[in-house]
């Protein structure tokens, strides 16, 4: 997820703190975490070291609070489909499938935060691993809860195969292999859940 206003004509504008995390989102996706050090990040952030580790005790916890925000980028995008589409979860969970589809430019570019950190963090007990595996758990949970409320008479294969699509698309268009990632990944979505509702639904109905 890319804020509008990007560095450096914001960077003067942030507090010491959001300086930080604003220097080091930019250079973990540009550059990788492992390649970026403190004082890197210190010199983006125009700041230094000392006051980097004011606010964070080290570089794992510097990461782990980048990739909070990135999970909670998810989250309001789940808080928003479902502001806009008031009791019809079918049309949830296609306006969440529509958040990933339309970020995938940005994944072509940058690819995707939480996939890029986890080949870099290989040890599971790291606390940024911890936070991407308890965000992909929630958000697995609420897509299973709208599959439910949608009706889907199997709403836990169902999102298991609405996520391997999600998760897939950024992937292929990452690496190049799948051309319109966009188009194809609403198209399988929608098939997905149309082949889930019981048998004399219609799609597109709301939930009875």
């Amino acid at each position: 997820m890319t804020s509008p206003a990007r560095r450096p004509s914001r960077v003067a504008k942030l507090p010491p703190r959001e300086r930080i995390l604003d220097a080091a989102e930019e250079l973990f996706q540009s550059e990788g975490i492992r390649r970026v050090g403190v004082q890197a990040i210190a010199d983006k952030a125009e700041t230094t070291k000392m006051a980097i580790y004011r606010h964070f005790e080290t570089k794992d916890e510097l990461v782990a609070e980048w990739l909070r925000i990135v999970a909670a980028d998810y989250r309001a995008a789940f808080d928003r489909v479902e502001a806009e589409h008031p009791g019809r979860p079918r049309e949830q969970i296609l306006g969440v499938a529509r958040f990933i589809a339309d970020g995938l430019p940005a994944v072509s570019y940058r690819g995707c935060p939480f996939i890029n950190s986890i080949a870099e963090l290989p040890d599971r007990s790291h606390p940024a691993r911890l936070v991407i595996e308890q965000h992909k758990e929630r958000q697995t949970r609420r897509l299973v809860g709208l599959c439910a409320q949608a009706g889907l008479t199997d709403p836990e294969q169902a999102a298991a195969e609405i996520t391997f699509v999600l998760e897939g698309a950024q992937v292929s268009t990452q690496n190049g292999s799948i051309d319109r990632t966009g188009e194809r990944l609403m198209r399988t979505v929608e098939g997905i859940v149309d082949r889930y509702r019981p048998a004399g639904d219609v799609p597109g109905s709301t939930t009875p």
